[in-house]
């Protein structure tokens, strides 16, 4: 009833006789290749990020510069639109004050903001 147990080691005569610094050689040439190819994906990624990025900023451009249009024509609209009520020097004084307000407002803001980053990264606490 005794089984015969396999043996889960292969003889000396059938295995492979590599040596440990064949072994090493090997696993220095499979991370050469490894590291070459890693280095041409990434090359390969930045140049296709360039390439987009050209055609990301001149779109960016061309939005800018379409908004700044519609802002003016926003700015002469108002005008027209409250020279009858004003009269068109009124109308003038009063969409430009409105908009020397909103810069203003905006530059305080800026302002505010600038200085708390400046306190949180500086070096000193008080």
């Amino acid at each position: 009833m005794a089984e015969a147990k396999p043996e889960l080691v292969p003889a000396p005569e059938e295995a492979e006789t590599v040596t440990l610094t064949e072994d090493l050689r090997q696993l220095a040439q499979d991370a050469r290749v490894l590291a070459e190819a890693e280095f041409a994906f990434q090359k390969s990624r930045a140049a296709y990020a360039g390439a987009e990025a050209k055609g990301i900023a001149l779109l960016g451009v061309v939005a800018l510069v379409v908004l700044f249009f519609a802002a003016m024509a926003l700015v002469v609209g108002a005008v027209i639109a409250l020279g009858p009520v004003l009269g068109p020097w009124g109308a003038m004084l009063a969409v430009t004050g409105t908009l020397v307000l909103v810069a203003a407002a905006c530059a305080l803001a800026a302002k505010a903001k600038l200085k708390a980053m400046l306190n949180a990264i500086s070096d000193n606490r008080g």
